[in-house]
């Protein structure tokens, strides 16, 4: 296995006290580059003639390894590690969210309008008008984002409050990408009729639901029954989300070595939600020839063990990942680390594409196969073609929300999609640039104006 690369998620900022002496930041950044850190800002905290304070960010690729540049520092004769800070907590210390006011109340009459007796006058044109309230009201541009906090990123079941800092920054995404307010909703129970009934319950707050970090298949049936049972869009981003920016990148993939969906192997690992909602777009996209598998090999009528969703996928093929992956001309990983060899990627069909989306650890290190494979993606940050669903759920709800859709549609999904890939012109298409960057602020609204006008073609738009 490839070392990972340094990144900020595992950033540190060290407080040395360091001898005023030409050469000793030298030696610190020596012994940092040494240790494998990657050396960020530096800046001084104070100064006197015999010594130096300072702080000096260092990016680590794991906590043991920012252990070890920390303890590579603190053997340098003459400097002081004063204080270790862990970056990635400091962000998140008391939150990364809150609630701000639209108003400025700075007199009698302004309360007497904002709050009682005024207030009451818009209440009762709300009771009288039921659609008033989105006119009234935070409806209009406010989603829930609903967890049990059962599948939280890939680290398993950690409870509603294990899954909050989650679903803040999810909150958080929605308000820089696409404007919307957004607020966690994170539920002590993972009994599928008790979630239901309690989405169901706060509803009238909301103009849509973002349902996120749910296990599978219990995800599906709370999805389905919410967008039967309610009158605003549900959206699920582990499946939706995924597929959608998934589809966008293939897309582009597929135009750098010239095949067709229609007539193109594809291998999906990982039959979860991501892994089943990938597939089934997927075949709304044109694709006919798609193998599933999951930690025990192709999904094969051969299997027993098969759930509702896994069956759907059912082929006659049986046998391992590796026995899937031949000949194959994709391989979508949305799975495990390391799970895919070099000489499984050498066993595909030639001009092979291969996104391996696990995360933080992909299914197979880009560095071991970027001479094998033509096209290569992850869904790090730190190397090209970043999958990543602030791509699509940011526009895909503004968009629902703006036209007041009653539910989110296939279509929705492939018209996002084909927004996305768009926005990366055949200038700027090539083998490390297939899918637009999650801060190009042309995709929010590209993605929102795709989603209306396929909402309207499917008449679920009530605006």
């Amino acid at each position: 296995m490839v070392n990972l690369t340094p990144n900020s998620s595992y950033s540190l900022t060290l407080r040395l006290k360091i001898p005023n002496q030409a050469g000793m930041l030298a030696t610190v950044a020596q012994a940092i580059g040494e240790a494998g850190g990657v050396l960020g800002d530096l800046d001084v905290v104070s100064r006197s003639r015999k010594s130096l304070v300072r702080d000096v960010n260092v990016d680590a690729s794991s906590e043991e390894h920012a252990e070890g540049i920390v303890n590579a520092v603190r053997a340098i004769n003459a400097v002081e590690v004063l204080e270790v800070c862990d970056r990635t907590f400091k962000i998140h210390e008391g939150g990364k969210i809150s609630v701000e006011s639209k108003l400025n109340l700075t007199n009698q009459d302004d309360l007497a309008m904002a709050y009682t007796p005024g207030v009451g006058r818009v209440c009762v044109d709300i009771a009288q008008n039921p659609d008033r309230v989105y006119d009234l009201t935070i409806k209009c541009n406010t989603i829930a984002i609903v967890t049990d906090g059962s599948a939280v990123l890939g680290l398993g079941n950690l409870g509603p409050a294990g899954a909050l800092p989650v679903m803040e920054g999810k909150a958080l995404l929605f308000k820089k990408f696409a404007g919307l307010d957004a607020f966690p909703v994170c539920l002590d129970t993972q009994d599928t009729d008790e979630i239901v009934e309690t989405v169901k319950r706060i509803a009238p707050v909301f103009g849509g639901v973002n349902l996120e970090d749910i296990s599978a298949p219990r995800c599906f049936e709370i999805e389905a029954r919410l967008r039967r049972e309610l009158d605003i869009p549900v959206f699920h981003d582990d499946q939706h989300g995924t597929a959608i920016v998934t589809l966008a990148a293939l897309v582009n993939a597929l135009k750098l070595v010239n095949k067709a969906m229609a007539s193109i192997k594809i291998v999906i690992n990982g039959a979860g939600a991501a892994g089943v909602a990938i597939a089934r777009l997927l075949q709304k996209a044109g694709a006919s020839n798609i193998i599933l598998c999951d930690s025990k090999g192709i999904l094969s009528h051969e299997r027993a063990d098969l759930n509702d969703q896994k069956r759907e996928f059912a082929v006659e093929q049986s046998g391992t990942l590796a026995d899937a992956m031949q000949g194959a001309d994709i391989f979508l990983g949305v799975s495990a680390p390391g799970v895919v060899s070099v000489e499984m990627v050498k066993s595909m069909a030639a001009d092979a594409i291969v996104f391996a989306m696990a995360n933080p650890i992909p299914e197979i290190q880009p560095e071991l196969i970027n001479d094998i494979a033509a096209v290569v993606a992850t869904g790090r940050s730190d190397y090209s073609n970043q999958i990543n669903n602030v791509l699509a759920f940011p526009g895909v709800l503004r968009g629902a929300l703006d036209c007041r859709a009653q539910a989110i549609t296939t279509a929705m999904y492939l018209e996002a999609a084909y927004a996305i890939a768009s926005l990366v012109g055949p200038d700027d298409l090539d083998e490390e640039h297939i899918i637009p960057s999650v801060f190009d602020e042309r995709v929010a609204s590209a993605v929102a104006a795709a989603v209306k006008h396929a909402a309207r073609v499917d008449g679920v738009a009530r605006k």
